[in-house]
């Protein structure tokens, strides 16, 4: 066995990991991996990322860029043209990032699961005086981002933007470990909420679909394209924010400034597309959900 596989064997054992990555200052190592990350210096750099490489299946063929200014400039690469086809079927939305499929299914009343018996409620991840009710009994699906993957986010259907909501919070991990132990752990930690309204013609016009992006510990900034500000750990900022931003399907919308989750809510009459289940990998453009009613 490899040095490496040794090592992530350890790693894996569930107490040690939740251990390494929990009960430890969260928010003041995140805020010093934010600083580090941005280290431009060539040695801190290529050791940086050598490193990151070493302990993970980072794979920078598809990367624009050949070079990278920083660890930082790496995690929020961009792709090259084309690297991601966009499915165009009138009756499925599209995966917004590559991940893996974390939790999935139906929405019980306002009831999500994060894990198997560790429920939270729309009210609790969205706050008590959101507008819930177009995805009471709807479908959910959890998109986990590892370090490794590509880490910026786009519309999942022509849709327009009408409201930003950003809650500041922890910065628990969010692994299937720290999930299965951390009860409502996604409305604990910070997170954005990105409202939107479906385009274009036929069932799925008007529909309103909501992108949660959830950070996480080490990977607490949230930037959106049409907002000239960033969310992170320290942001003081008004919690929400109305605006109207209107995207064609798979265009980006921001990004991580490091990577974590995302929770996409659809109504009722969506679900997930078939040939995907719990731990099913997932890219950027391919069919999440299919409008079934």
């Amino acid at each position: 066995m490899s040095l490496r596989a040794q090592i992530q064997n350890i790693l894996n054992q569930e107490d040690l990991n939740f251990l390494l990555t929990n009960r430890i200052p969260r928010q003041a190592l995140t805020r010093f991996m934010g600083w580090f990350s941005k280290i431009e210096q060539p040695f801190v750099k290529n050791a940086s990322i050598g490193i990151w490489k070493f302990f993970s299946e980072l794979d920078l063929s598809e990367a624009k860029k050949t070079e990278f200014t920083s660890m930082h400039d790496c995690f929020t690469r961009e792709l090259k043209d084309g690297a991601r086809p966009i499915t165009q079927d009138a009756m499925v939305m599209t995966s917004p990032v590559d991940a893996i499929v974390g939790a999935s299914g139906a929405i019980e009343g306002t009831k999500v699961f994060q894990a198997k018996g560790f429920p939270y409620t729309l009210e609790d991840l969205l706050g008590k005086d959101a507008d819930i009710e177009e995805w009471r009994d709807g479908s959910f699906v959890t998109l986990r981002l590892t370090s490794s993957m590509y880490h910026r986010f786009h519309a999942p259907y022509d849709c327009t933007v009408d409201e930003v909501r950003y809650f500041s919070g922890d910065t628990w991990n969010v692994n299937p470990i720290a999930l299965k132990r951390v009860e409502k752990l996604f409305c604990k930690n910070e997170r954005a909420y990105i409202g939107t309204r479906l385009n274009g013609a036929g069932p799925l016009q008007g529909k309103r679909v909501a992108l949660v992006p959830v950070a996480a510990v080490l990977v607490a900034s949230i930037r959106l394209h049409w907002l000239d500000v960033l969310f992170h750990v320290k942001y003081k900022g008004p919690e929400r924010i109305a605006c109207s931003a209107t995207f064609s399907r798979g265009q980006e919308m921001g990004w991580f400034q490091h990577g974590s989750t995302v929770i996409v809510l659809a109504p009722k009459g969506f679900a997930l597309s078939e040939g995907l289940e719990l731990g099913t990998r997932v890219r950027m453009g391919q069919a999440l959900l299919r409008w079934h009613a």
